[in-house]
């Protein structure tokens, strides 16, 4: 008689197909195990500082947790004049005969030749300025191409090409609203508002005092303009408010003892760099905080990190021997370190800072703790630091990006 028992603990069949479910369930077990994990300490960095959210983003967007800066990512022409700024992830590449904007692919998305003696770039807003101080070019792009200004009729808008009216600086705010300051005829100075449309909604003309900078607030509602003046013999920069819906002034404040670098915002307050110190104020014209720099000269700055303003002091007019400062929107230090070694550049962007140094690179916190670090960086020329926490690396021809 056939036996009709079936040994449960010994029985082959499926032998075949058990372990291939089994190793498929282990396989995917493993996977969802170490999903988790990385999950935690991701959100354990993020409670903490805000970081792990970066390393997710990279880890999704980039395909990898690290990565050294060994791919080329963009390639340019070699000049001494060049330019950078990040759009998203293509990045755009001025020097004084093209403009580009180039994709991480090697592509080149949009370009046009240009002639200028002085090149310079301001981002904000999703948007760049591109524009020749002292000449009269002026361009602004998106990630696709060239934004048009218009006039209040919605008309399309030519800049003069009047050399006897040249440009004297332009500005994005966080909200891509930009402020051109020119030299007009018979007058000292000329502030020129556009929306984040590129259309001119307001302008400023000055009969009093030179106009040097101008910085349209982030909701869109006053224009700063930083006039020159002097008071007993001695230049001094003072800050006029505008309200955009109003022809006449409503607030200013002076700088004390130094003269306005640059202009921008941070935490809600008009943030000032002068070659003596830090400046805070609010749109009534009520300076609210200070930072002196206590007789030490000020070598490179940074303001577009999130709530921190980063200042290379040094302690003599020539040499390395300085401090690293990062303030906040107080007025108070956040981070301090002795530097004793040549720092080629500092680019702030988002939480973090950083620095190259001749021959490594460190990214820095907003309190001057080391995030990550890459040694061998001696072929940078300058590194740009990126809102989620990689940063490009541009040597004189070619840019490669580092994942920390």
């Amino acid at each position: 008689m056939a036996d009709t028992t079936k040994d449960i603990w010994n029985d082959n069949d499926g032998e075949e197909s058990q372990p291939k479910k089994s190793r498929k369930r282990r396989g995917f077990g493993v996977f969802f195990l170490t999903l988790v994990v990385v999950l935690l300490v991701v959100l354990a960095a993020a409670y903490r500082d805000g970081t792990g959210l970066d390393a997710l983003h990279r880890y999704f967007s980039y395909g990898s947790a690290e990565k050294v800066g060994g791919d080329t990512v963009y390639d340019y022409d070699a000049s001494a004049k060049n330019k950078f700024a990040v759009l998203g992830d293509r990045l755009v590449v001025l020097s004084d005969i093209s403009l580009k904007i180039l994709d991480p692919d090697g592509g080149e998305v949009w370009s046009t030749p240009v002639n200028m003696a002085a090149p310079a770039l301001s981002q904000g807003g999703g948007k760049v300025v591109a524009y020749d101080v002292g000449g009269t070019e002026l361009h602004v792009l998106d990630q696709n191409g060239e934004v048009p200004l218009r006039d209040q009729n919605g008309e399309a808008l030519t800049l003069t090409d009047d050399d006897s009216e040249p440009l004297i600086s332009a500005t994005l705010n966080d909200k891509g609203w930009l402020a051109v300051t020119t030299k007009k005829k018979n007058r000292k100075g000329w502030v020129d508002v556009y929306n984040d449309s590129m259309e001119q909604v307001f302008a400023f003309k000055s009969s009093v005092r030179f106009v040097e900078d101008a910085y349209v607030t982030n909701d869109g509602a006053y224009l700063a303009a930083v006039t020159l003046g002097q008071e007993n013999s001695v230049f001094v920069s003072n800050i006029v408010l505008y309200d955009l819906t109003k022809e006449d002034p409503v607030a200013d404040y002076d700088v004390s003892n130094g003269l306005v670098i640059v202009i921008g915002q941070q935490g809600g307050k008009l943030v000032t760099v002068s070659d003596t110190c830090l400046t805070f104020a609010d749109t009534k014209g009520e300076v609210s905080a200070a930072y002196p720099y206590q007789g030490a000269y000020l070598r490179e700055y940074a303001i577009s990190g999130d709530g921190f303003t980063a200042l290379l002091l040094n302690r003599y007019q020539s040499g390395s021997v300085g401090r690293l400062v990062t303030v906040d929107a107080d007025g108070e230090e956040l981070g301090a370190l002795d530097v004793n070694e040549e720092i080629q550049s500092i680019s702030a962007a988002g939480r973090y800072l950083a620095v190259q140094y001749i021959d490594s690179l460190v990214v820095y916190n907003q309190a001057l703790e080391v995030y990550a670090s890459l040694k061998g960086t001696d072929y940078v020329k300058e590194a740009l630091m990126r809102q989620d926490g990689s940063v490009l690396l541009l040597s004189s021809e070619s840019a490669s990006l580092f994942l920390p």
